[in-house]
C-alpha cells in the first residue's frame, strides 16, 4: 500500500472518528447545559485526538483530495448515524440531496 493510499484510508477513518465525536456532541446538545455535559468533553477530546494524524494525511495528499474524501465519508456516516442511532427519518428531498451531494463530489474528483 502506498503512502497516498494509506492517507486516504486514514482520512476515512478520521471521518469515522469525527462521527463518533459528533455522536457525543449530539448527546450533549440534548442537555439543558450542553457545555457542562460530560458528553461535550468526550466529543471535544475525540476531535482533538485526531490532530496529529491529520498532519500525516496532509503530507501525502492534496488538500482538495482530502476535502473530497472527508466530505463524502462525513455525509454518508453522519446520515447513517442520524437514521440508525437517533431514529431520524429522511424524506425524498433529503435522499435526493444526499445522492446529488455524493454525485457532485464524485464529479469534483473526476474533473479536478
Amino acid at each position: 500500500m502506498t503512502k497516498a493510499s494509506l492517507a486516504v484510508v486514514v482520512t476515512v477513518l478520521f471521518s469515522a472518528v469525527g462521527v463518533l465525536g459528533d455522536y457525543f456532541l449530539k448527546l450533549a446538545s440534548d442537555q439543558a447545559a450542553p457545555f457542562k455535559a460530560w458528553a461535550f468533553y468526550v466529543g471535544f477530546a475525540i476531535y482533538a485526538s485526531t490532530a496529529l494524524g491529520w498532519l500525516f494525511v496532509m503530507r501525502h495528499l492534496k488538500l482538495a483530495t482530502i476535502s473530497v474524501v472527508y466530505s463524502i465519508s462525513m455525509i454518508l456516516l453522519l446520515t447513517t448515524l442520524g437514521v440508525v442511532i437517533f431514529r431520524e427519518s429522511l424524506n425524498y428531498a433529503e435522499i435526493a440531496g444526499l445522492v446529488l451531494a455524493v454525485a457532485s463530489l464524485i464529479l469534483l474528483v473526476r474533473f479536478a
